[in-house]
């Protein structure tokens, strides 16, 4: 699979994450710190190798406007 990213938090400086990225499969990817514990208490039948990350509002909506100007 092949990745581009869309958008990434401005406040990371160098770190990854929180980020959006688009494959070739025309799948979006999430990449941000994992919800553990108590967090992830929430989610609603996470089924065996799933998992949930944090990531911004803002991130998200930078990675739709960069995919909806074909930026990707």
């Amino acid at each position: 699979m092949k990745l581009t990213l869309l958008a990434k938090d401005a406040d990371s400086a160098d770190q990854g994450c929180p980020s959006v990225y688009i494959a070739d499969t025309g799948e979006l990817v999430v990449q941000g710190q994992e919800l553990v514990g108590e967090d992830a208490g929430g989610l609603q039948n996470p089924l065996p190798g799933e998992t949930a990350v944090r990531i911004s509002p803002e991130v998200v909506l930078r990675a739709v406007e960069k995919y909806r100007s074909g930026g990707a």
